[in-house]
This record gives C-alpha cells, sequence and structure tokens, in this order.
C-alpha cells in the first residue's frame, strides 16, 4: 500500500508593506521602526539574551534595537544613545525592546477589515494592557 508523503505548504511571506508603521517616542523625540523585522532576528535575540551571558544578552539587545529603529531615525537614535547629557538607563533599553517584541510578534497588518458578528473583546486588543499587568 503506497502512503502520501508527508507535504506541507507554508505559503507565501510577507512583504514589509503588508505591516502597520510602527514607532515610539522617547525623550521627546519620535523614533520610526521597521514595520515588521524577519522571525529569524527575534529568535537570535531571544536565543542570545537568554544566554548565560549578560556582555551578550546587552549585545543581542542593542543589537535588535539598531536593527528595529527604521534607517532614517537610526542616526538620531544613535546620538541619543551616546548624548552624555541625556542617559537612556539600560531598564529603559530593556522596556522598549520588550514593547517592540510584542509589536513584531502581534504582527498587525493592513487593511484587516473587523466583522459586525461574533464576539466582542470589548475594544482591547491583544496588546493592550490591564490594570493588573502595569
Amino acid at each position: 500500500m503506497a502512503t502520501k508523503p508527508r507535504y506541507k505548504n507554508f505559503g507565501s511571506t510577507a512583504v514589509i508593506d503588508d505591516f502597520e508603521p510602527l514607532s515610539f517616542a522617547l525623550n521627546e523625540q519620535d523614533f520610526l521602526c521597521r514595520p515588521a523585522l524577519p522571525g529569524s532576528v527575534l529568535l537570535d535575540l531571544v536565543k542570545r539574551a537568554d544566554g548565560a551571558s549578560g556582555a551578550m544578552a546587552a549585545e543581542a539587545v542593542l543589537q535588535f534595537l539598531t536593527m528595529a529603529i527604521d534607517e532614517s531615525d537610526r542616526s538620531k537614535w544613535d546620538d541619543l544613545l551616546a548624548d552624555p547629557d541625556r542617559i537612556v538607563q539600560m531598564e529603559t533599553l530593556g522596556e522598549i525592546a520588550g514593547w517592540l517584541v510584542e509589536q513584531y510578534t502581534a504582527r498587525p497588518t493592513k487593511g484587516r477589515s473587523r466583522s459586525s458578528g461574533g464576539r466582542s473583546n470589548g475594544g482591547r486588543t491583544s496588546t493592550d494592557t490591564s490594570s493588573d499587568e502595569e
């Protein structure tokens, strides 16, 4: 008896224009981010940040942030991080990286239509926080 070979088609990959814009503010400056990052970048961050080496984890976070910041704002970002008069603390960099990871893994795309039928989530999205999460 012949069996069918195991096979799965994972479809097509998305293109960067399929994703909604992403940005954040720090020290009263807005920073535009890439709307999406390849999954391998996120996996590399997890792998390197979860290791025993604090230096490797710090390097992973900084590299992730550099890749996330849009090229048009990268110079402004680098200037802010190097500014001796405006200190961006390590904890803040970690918070930004964590928030960006949440945004990238939620992967909101353009043109999503909302159905009028079905259950309501009370206006909350998967990236909203409740008072006990803050």
